[in-house]
C-alpha cells in the first residue's frame, strides 16, 4: 500500500515538474518570438533601443505655423513606434536645419510649402524623384515622377505616397523619409508600415537604404486605411 501512495505521489511530482518545464520553454519561446519581431522592426525602421529620434514635422502649405491633423497624426504614431523600441522622440518643425547627426530622423510631409526639409532630402539623396509642382487642372499636378514614370494625384479617391531611407553621408543614423501627396497619404503610409513592415522588409533586397511607392485607394471611402505597396523604387529613386 505504501509502494503504491508513493509511486502515485512520484508521478504526481514528475507531472507539475513536466508542467512548469513546459510552460517555461513556451515563455522563453514566446519571449524570444517578441524580441526577434521587435529586433527586426528596429532594423527596418533604422532605430536602436536608448537612442534619441528627431522627428521634422511639416505645415500646412497655407497656414504657416500650423499643422494638417493627420500630418500630427502621423506623427503620433512614429512616436508610438520608437516609445514601443525602447527610444525617445524629439520634435522639430519643417524649417529645421542641420544634420540629424546620430539620432534616427523621422520626416513627414511633402515639399510643396509643407516640408521644406523633404525638398532637400530629395535633392541630395533622391536625384531620380520630382515633384511636380500644383496646378489648378493640370493632370500632373502634385505628380509623383520616379525615373521618368508619373504617379498622379486624385483628390479623395487615390494617391501616392513615397517613403524612403537612406544615410547622409554626414550622419551616423539614418532618415526615414515620408513624402505623400497629401496629409492624408502620409499618415496612411506610416499606419500602413507599422502594421506591415515585416511582410515589406521580406520584399527588399535591403532594409538598409530603399525607396518604396505607397498607393493609397478608396479614400473618400476608407481615408488613410486603404494601403499597399506600390512597388520598390530604389534604383530609379537613387540613380
Amino acid at each position: 500500500m505504501g509502494d503504491t501512495i508513493q509511486s502515485v505521489l512520484v508521478n504526481i511530482a514528475l507531472g507539475l515538474v513536466t508542467s512548469l518545464l513546459g510552460g517555461g520553454f513556451v515563455w522563453l519561446g514566446e519571449r524570444a518570438k517578441r524580441a526577434r519581431e521587435l529586433n527586426r522592426r528596429a532594423e527596418f525602421f533604422g532605430v536602436r533601443p536608448g537612442e534619441t529620434c528627431l522627428v521634422v514635422l511639416g505645415g500646412k502649405h497655407d497656414a504657416p505655423g500650423s499643422a494638417h491633423y493627420a500630418d500630427v497624426r502621423a506623427v503620433v504614431e512614429f512616436s508610438l513606434l520608437v516609445g514601443e523600441l525602447g527610444c525617445e522622440a524629439e520634435l522639430e518643425p519643417g524649417d529645421f536645419r542641420g544634420s540629424n547627426g546620430d539620432r534616427t530622423e523621422f520626416c513627414v510631409g511633402g515639399p510643396l510649402g509643407s516640408n521644406a526639409r523633404t525638398g532637400g532630402h530629395l535633392a541630395a539623396h533622391l536625384p531620380g524623384v520630382t515633384v511636380h509642382p500644383y496646378r489648378a487642372g493640370d493632370p500632373e499636378s502634385v505628380a509623383i515622377e520616379v525615373g521618368g514614370e508619373k504617379f498622379p494625384y486624385s483628390r479623395r479617391d487615390q494617391e501616392y505616397a513615397l517613403v524612403a531611407k537612406f544615410t547622409p553621408g554626414e550622419s551616423g543614423r539614418p532618415v526615414f523619409l515620408v513624402c505623400g501627396q497629401s496629409a492624408t497619404g502620409n499618415l496612411a503610409a506610416v499606419h500602413f508600415l507599422r502594421r506591415e513592415f515585416g511582410r515589406v522588409a521580406g520584399r527588399l533586397p535591403s532594409a538598409g537604404r530603399f525607396c518604396l511607392l505607397i498607393k493609397v485607394s478608396g479614400i473618400g471611402t476608407y481615408g488613410h486605411h486603404r494601403a499597399e505597396l506600390e512597388r520598390d523604387v530604389s534604383a530609379a529613386a537613387f540613380g
